[in-house]
């Protein structure tokens, strides 16, 4: 029988998200790509793509998950290539102006614009959004969560945005445009893509349950950012491997769907191999309501402390402490001086965790799930 695997790469995406999963047998490898990461990232995606062997760069899905520009930017770089592309792709996943006009006119984002006139300018037709048949990819209000399987049997639960989370998108997009093009005008905007250049080609841990608990209490106020409420997140599932992408999704919007998925499977809490840890570390979408819902090993923080200076010391530690009946294994695709405090042998052997950090910042930090 082939050994089945499944492992994720993050990319050295500066303070971003890019992240490459990859999963098959001995036989054949499928790659899913989630992000782009910032436009000063870029030439570590396009190296990592020129890496993947001939006759073989080929993603059975792209994600981008919301119009952020740490998550955008690489992939509107990316599909803004001249073709023929050095890649294939058989579905890409977005929401754009054109799926959720329907539903009131939600989402937007200059860069979304752009992201969006490449894919009708340059994709195959039925392949946006394939998967959910051209339309808005959303957690319904009522039923079941929403579940695809794609080429090679990964499983993919929806588990973020919802309709509500959507809706609060609909102003900051139109505020962001401004007066430079109408949404879902894909002639205005490839026309101004054409002229976006960068397109072309410490101290202070805690010890002690009583001061963590108090803690983790004050900083517990969950992240209401709309742009980030709007992202897509999933649970992907391969064989016996599961892992939590949760983008910068909003941490209440996640634990309501994980209450579902809970009843549907029948279970308390879900087990899971890894978490790629949402917005980058940020302590408002770590809670101790999601880490009431989850078990997990491992979990992914992606960013070099850039910009927002992630991972938040709190995020990190109420992973550590909510992780109570299983040692928990955290991953840093750099080692910053926002999260070198973790390296420290004393304090990882005194919380009980252990941490690991990417020792070639030039490269992908791959981990095995």
């Amino acid at each position: 029988m082939a050994a089945e695997f499944m492992r994720v790469e993050m990319m050295p995406a500066l303070h971003g998200d890019c992240l490459l999963l990859e999963y098959g047998d001995d036989k054949r490898t499928r790659r899913v790509l989630i992000d782009g990461g910032p436009i000063g990232a870029y030439s570590k995606l396009e190296d990592r793509i020129s890496a993947l062997p001939d006759g073989d760069r080929r993603f059975e899905l792209i994600v981008l998950t919301h119009v952020d520009t740490d998550h955008v930017d690489g992939l509107v770089r990316l599909f803004a290539h001249p073709k023929p592309w050095p890649f294939v792709v058989k579905d890409v996943w977005f929401n754009g102006w054109r799926h959720l006009e329907k539903s009131h006119g939600m989402l937007g984002g200059k860069q979304g614009e752009y992201f969006s006139a490449l894919l009708a300018k340059r994709l195959d037709d039925g392949v946006w959004n394939r998967a959910f048949d051209g339309d808005v990819i959303v957690v319904p209000a009522e039923g079941k969560l929403p579940r695809v399987e794609i080429a090679g049997g990964l499983k993919i639960t929806l588990l973020s945005p919802t309709a509500q989370t959507l809706s609060k998108m609909r102003d900051a997009w139109r505020k962001d445009i401004g007066d430079s093009l109408e949404p879902g005008d894909f002639e205005a905007a490839w026309a101004l893509l054409s002229q976006q250049k960068r397109y072309l080609p410490g101290s202070g841990l805690l010890g002690s349950t009583p001061e963590l608990d108090e803690l983790l209490e004050k900083q517990s106020r969950p992240d209401s950012a709309r742009a980030n409420g709007s992202s897509i997140a999933f649970l992907a599932e391969f064989a016996d491997k599961k892992c939590l992408f949760l983008a910068d999704a909003n941490p209440d919007v996640i634990c309501d769907s994980l209450d579902k998925l809970l009843q549907e499977r029948s279970l308390q809490v879900l087990e899971v191999d890894a978490v790629k840890v949402s917005h980058h570390g940020s302590k408002g979408n770590t809670t101790d309501k999601l880490m009431a819902r989850i078990r997990s090993k491992k979990y992914l923080f992606s960013s070099n402390g850039a910009q927002f200076g992630h991972p938040d010391r709190e995020a990190v530690q109420r992973v550590i402490g909510r992780s109570t009946d299983v040692k928990p294994t955290l991953y840093f695709n750099y080692k910053t001086s926002k999260n070198e405090a973790w390296a420290s042998a004393d304090t990882q052997r005194t919380l009980n965790y252990s941490a690991k950090y990417n020792p070639d910042e030039q490269k992908p930090l791959v981990v095995d799930l």
